[in-house]
């Protein structure tokens, strides 16, 4: 597997951004304040460092261990105590059954080789819930209809796929969860939308960014699936959708929430 974003601070700064509220409210009702949580792919770890404020104790883990000092700093940054660092691969986690009461993960499951042998696994080290949210990015929405942003789509979906991912994830995460074994799964939807002038300035200049410079570019260039030139013109797109006065533009995510049969 080949993570198609990377890690270039366009993607940080969009991946920083990201709290337990706006990223895991799915998650939040069902924790307890004694709960061990394995958050999977912890990325920069603003999702981490909030959730350990809720919970006893969190293992931050990262398939990199590069990956894995970004969570580690924001940390120190926040300091935040109750929280270790693991490399591990969520295809097979190294920890014992049932060692965390829940395991969380964000936006991993598109990215990975075997999403329902990752859940199994997840499954296996949880005692209480395993919990999940990706983005589906075929249900993404936005206004004007720019042709730039469209090719934007289409080129996304053609990386990531030859990547070995499945941008679309959030509409399949029921299906697997159930594939894996889960018996008890509650499966929801949430959004996050830019609409304001600070909103589009700041998603639609990351983007722009984002198509240039980020591991993706790379990746559509050296895959022959964009020219410079295209990735130029995508950038340029992006702009003038932060700019319009009535940009709109949805993320569609899907949750699931599921029960370990153990409890």
């Amino acid at each position: 597997m080949t993570y198609t974003h990377g890690h270039h601070e366009s993607v940080l700064r969009s991946h920083r951004w990201r709290t337990a509220e706006n990223s895991a409210a799915h998650l939040l009702p069902h924790l307890r304040p004694d709960d061990t949580l394995l958050d999977v792919g912890s990325g920069p770890g603003t999702i981490t460092a909030d959730l350990a404020g809720l919970v006893r104790h969190v293992t931050a883990s990262e398939v990199k261990a590069d990956a894995l000092d970004l969570a580690r700093a924001e940390a120190v940054r926040r300091g935040v105590a109750n929280v270790d660092f693991a490399v591990a691969d969520v295809h097979a986690l190294g920890f014992p059954d049932g060692s965390y009461d829940v395991v969380h993960a964000h936006q991993v499951l598109q990215h990975v080789a075997d999403p329902v042998g990752a859940l199994r696994e997840m499954g296996r080290v949880a005692r209480r819930i395993v919990a999940v949210r990706d983005s589906d990015y075929a249900a993404f929405a936005w206004y004007p209809l720019l042709p730039e942003l469209a090719e934007w789509m289409a080129l996304y979906q053609r990386v990531a796929r030859a990547n070995g991912g499945e941008p679309d994830a959030g509409r399949r995460l029921l299906s697997w969860a159930r594939e894996a074994g889960f018996a008890d799964v509650r499966a929801t939807s949430s959004t996050w939308c830019f609409a304001t002038p600070q909103d589009r300035a700041w998603w639609g200049g990351m983007w722009a960014e984002r198509i240039l410079h980020s591991d993706m570019a790379g990746q559509a260039l050296a895959m022959g699936m964009a020219t410079e030139a295209d990735l130029r013109r995508i950038s340029r797109g992006w702009l003038a959708w932060a700019e319009a006065e009535d940009g709109w533009l949805s993320v569609l995510h899907g949750e699931v929430i599921c029960r370990v049969a153990a409890s």
